[in-house]
């Protein structure tokens, strides 16, 4: 082993995501290589009662060789198809951001284009028609995909929906078994060696001094530990207004979706998240146009079931810092944005998967930190960029908030996008895109966006053909989601019983 290796990693910051990237590290870097200490600071509790996760969580749990029916039972977790969009489209309409595909592609094009050009004489359809996770997700349905390409059944996946304080607390188990050393201290003063802004250690609210070779930052941006990297932070507000949510749980709903829920509202939009045994709640809004009494009230108002607890406050500031990694310090999924789409533990997810790939000895090498950033950089801005996109395209009531929102000057690339989409059915990608093709498909056609053409490749194949392909696939669609049971039978069936689900 090299003298200059890594003895020694500070995470500061507890809660589901400090435990989590601590469990990743136990993992690989096993016993022995080095000493991994976590200070479980008392504002790492989660924000929101719950933590949706998209299907990348899957290779988290692989990795840490967890199994998935003890991981469910223990964090009360429900299973997540994705987040359907209430009042966001087309006036009393709703539409589904899957975790699938949308159709199959036939040949020469991406299915949506052979859909479009059968929209243009009338014999299209919803596009949902040929979702099997939108079809699941509508009819509250839902059961683990068929590994059998032939299926429809295999055109999907799905992400959970955990209940915080378990996930962390599960996480910390694992990880505490695996060798990881904590303490419950809230750190009060980060030790600079000087100018470089190399951190020498943290004090601790008892005076305590602790030291370490790598620091990473689990922390809120807004606490002392949270400014460990330094830097300036790049403020996305004029495009993510939602600066304020009300949050607070609620009975559980009998016959809740495998999905979550966004309601647009005046003035921002409402979050429902189902667990086991509770719904999490939430108004995320403008401050600039809403009060946070009206946005207690509005909360409570439209709650399905009684609450449990009283509501409280939250505050955030849309954007990311700078730089993520400066001198010796690594900032863990320190971007701040409200749960429209299932990006928290995402974010820290693959925050630890590219240090894993990038990872440093004693001499911090700078090349490893501006690839570190780099990356980690055009990940938060292609994220940026599909969120604005909700709130640039929607079609919600002529609040004044709303009305700002349609007439932002949005970022170039999202323009581009937007455009091209517009004048071809294109969806532009960049490499490595979180959000992909149908991702996009979904917010662009659920906000009423429809191409002026289709890809003329489309054209390729005969109009009987194209008829004949959609309908068998639609058939496909509607009976393979029949066959699926409700979510609460499969709860029920999966928990008892794994091997019959």
């Amino acid at each position: 082993m090299s003298e200059s290796h890594i003895r020694t990693i500070v995470i500061a910051g507890g809660g589901a995501i400090g435990w989590l990237v601590a469990a990743v590290l136990a993992r690989v870097l096993k016993r022995g290589y080095c000493e991994i200490r976590l200070i479980d600071t008392p504002n790492a509790e989660p924000l929101t009662a719950s933590d949706a996760t998209n299907p990348a969580f899957h290779r988290l749990r692989s990795l840490l060789g967890i199994e998935e029916l003890d991981l469910v039972r223990r964090t009360e977790a429900t299973f997540n198809l994705g987040t359907e969009f209430i009042g966001w489209g087309r006036p009393g309409e709703s539409y589904f951001h899957t975790f699938g595909t949308v159709g199959a592609r036939l040949e020469a094009v991406p299915f949506h284009h052979y859909w479009l050009r059968l929209r243009d004489t009338g014999e299209a359809g919803s596009i949902e028609d040929f979702s099997i996770a939108m079809q699941l997700a509508r009819s509250g349905r839902f059961a683990h995909p068929l590994a059998d390409p032939r299926s429809v059944l295999s055109l999907y996946s799905y992400g959970y929906h955990f209940t915080s304080r378990l996930l962390a607390a599960y996480l910390k188990e694992y990880a505490q078994a695996r060798g990881v050393l904590s303490l419950e201290r809230e750190v009060t003063e980060v030790k600079l060696r000087g100018a470089d802004g190399v951190v020498e250690a943290l004090k601790l609210d008892d005076g305590k001094l602790l030291e370490g070779d790598l620091y990473l930052d689990c922390t809120p941006a807004a606490t002392v530990a949270g400014r460990l990297g330094g830097g300036g932070f790049t403020d996305w507000s004029q495009w993510l207004p939602c600066d304020r949510a009300a949050v607070v749980t609620c009975d559980v709903v009998r016959g809740a979706p495998p999905c979550s829920q966004s309601i647009a509202s005046s003035g921002g939009w409402q979050w429902r998240i189902p667990l086991q045994r509770e719904l999490d709640c939430g108004f995320a809004y403008c401050s600039e146009f809403v009060s946070e009494d009206a946005a207690t009230r509005t909360l409570l108002d439209a709650l399905p079931a009684p609450a449990l607890g009283e509501p409280r406050s939250l505050r955030f500031t849309a954007g990311r810092p700078e730089r993520f990694w400066t001198g010796n310090c690594v900032r863990i999924a320190s971007g701040s944005m409200a749960p429209l789409e299932p990006l928290r533990l995402h974010l820290a997810q693959t925050a630890v998967a590219r240090l894993l790939t990038t990872f440093p000895d004693r001499e911090f090498n700078p090349c490893d930190a501006e690839e570190y950033n780099r990356l980690t950089i055009a990940e938060y801005d292609g994220i940026r960029d599909f969120l604005i996109l909700h709130y640039w395209t929607q079609a919600h009531g002529d609040s004044a908030f709303w009305e700002r929102c349609r007439s932002m000057q949005v970022p170039a690339s999202l323009r581009h996008r937007v455009d091209l989409f517009r004048s071809s059915g294109r969806v532009s990608l960049a490499d490595d895109e979180h959000f992909g093709e149908d991702s996009w498909l979904s917010v662009l056609l659920g906000h009423g966006l429809l191409p002026r053409a289709h890809d003329p490749l489309a054209d390729v194949m005969r109009d009987a053909d194209v008829r004949a392909a959609l309908s068998t696939m639609r058939a496909a669609v509607h009976a393979s989601a029949r066959a699926v049971p409700a979510q609460s039978e499969f709860m029920e069936r999966y928990r008892g019983n794994p091997r019959e689900s």
